[in-house]
């Protein structure tokens, strides 16, 4: 059941998001598609009741509640940034506006910028660590919880990783090719 919720969760939040932005600057609606953009939080909520409602009827805890906290603490940690993406994307090709800032892409400014996309994963890690422990807490059984036990360590695996590919750009900076001008988001947005 939980991976079904998990599935159905993610399908809404495309839904939630196409339609968001489908009414705001197809129909001109701005303040509803971001009232449509704004329920897309109460998936996570549903998906975290249902996982509380399956512990406390007594599922034995396993893989898919470890999966349910890992998507919601991507949800809450990559989520929003990848909304304000989409909704930049969707402003200039149906709204007219300015194409949005590409991230850089040489020397510290894309070291930072990595390391900001880096913390999102990082949030993400401790919000599922947070909501595996209160799991574990919940289930009160030592003999019960190893599976999510487990989860934890790959959510703070995953970030150790994408942390070391973060930090690969600050230590080895991409330089502009010979012929290529580094260009900063700064100076793309003056020109365009």
């Amino acid at each position: 059941m939980i991976v079904a919720l998990i599935a159905a969760c993610e399908i809404g939040f495309w839904v939630l998001l196409a339609a968001g932005l489908s009414v705001r600057y197809l129909l001109r609606m701005p303040r509803t598609g971001l009232a449509l953009l704004l329920c897309e939080p109460l998936l996570e909520v549903v998906l975290l009741v249902a996982t509380a409602l399956d512990l406390k009827n007594g599922a034995d805890p396993n893989w898919t509640h470890g999966l349910a906290a890992l998507y919601i603490g991507y949800t809450v940690g990559h989520g929003h940034r990848t909304v304000k993406w989409l909704d930049g994307h969707a402003a200039h090709r149906l709204g007219g506006a300015p194409p949005p800032p590409k991230p850089p892409r040489y020397g510290m400014a894309r070291a930072r910028h990595e390391g900001k996309v880096w913390l999102g994963t990082l949030t993400a890690a401790v919000v599922a660590t947070v909501l595996l422990q209160l799991a574990i807490w919940y289930v009160d059984d030592p003999s019960r919880v190893t599976s999510l036990e487990n989860w934890r360590w790959v959510a703070w695996r995953t970030a150790g990783i994408h942390g070391l590919i973060a930090l690969s750009y600050a230590i080895w900076p991409r330089k502009a090719s010979a012929g290529e001008p580094e260009v900063t988001p700064e100076k793309e947005r003056a020109r365009g």
